[in-house]
């Protein structure tokens, strides 16, 4: 079992943070593009290469990111229409989300086998999450996942912000 750590830097404009392992060691990167459309989120390994895009979808009626690993697209969040509470849809072939997924507290599994977890860290400096590897080939999607959702509901708050001025 491997442990990651994700710390975003609160007054970050174009979006850099990166990913740490348990040593404190730099594994991942991700760099958001800042004033570019489409908004895109892109995670490089310590050598700099990319292993992972998030990608917002322009011209939609409701938010949608996609996420794609290795240059396949691997996973869809898209906003589903609520009065009330947001909520967003996740959908990839043969992964599942189980738990508060919009709080930070959430399993992933893919085929009905546990591939990781991703617990919220309460009373830090922006967000900090710690992300629980259980199978090493998932560890990209797994951090772009989080990276994706993160980025959702920062949309979301913005929009909430604004609508309420």
């Amino acid at each position: 079992m491997r442990y990651l750590y994700i710390k975003q830097k609160v007054f970050s404009l174009s979006g850099k943070f990166s990913v740490k392992d348990e040593r404190e060691n730099e594994v991942y990167f991700v760099e958001g593009s800042f004033l570019r459309i489409p908004k895109t989120f892109s995670v490089k390994d310590k050598d700099q290469h990319e292993v992972a895009l998030i990608t917002k979808k322009i011209f939609s009626f409701l938010p949608t990111f996609f996420v794609d690993v290795d240059g396949q697209e691997r996973v869809m969040i898209k906003k589903e229409f609520s009065f009330f509470k947001a909520r967003y849809a996740i959908d990839a072939a043969g992964i599942e989300v189980r738990g508060n997924w919009w709080d930070m507290n959430f399993e992933v599994y893919q085929n009905g086998e546990s591939i990781g977890a991703v617990h919220k860290k309460w009373f830090t400096w922006g967000d900090s999450y710690e992300l629980q590897i259980a199978k090493d080939e998932m560890e990209p999607l797994l951090v772009a996942l989080v990276v994706a959702i993160d980025c959702a509901k920062a949309e979301q708050d913005a929009a909430a912000a604004s609508s309420s001025v």
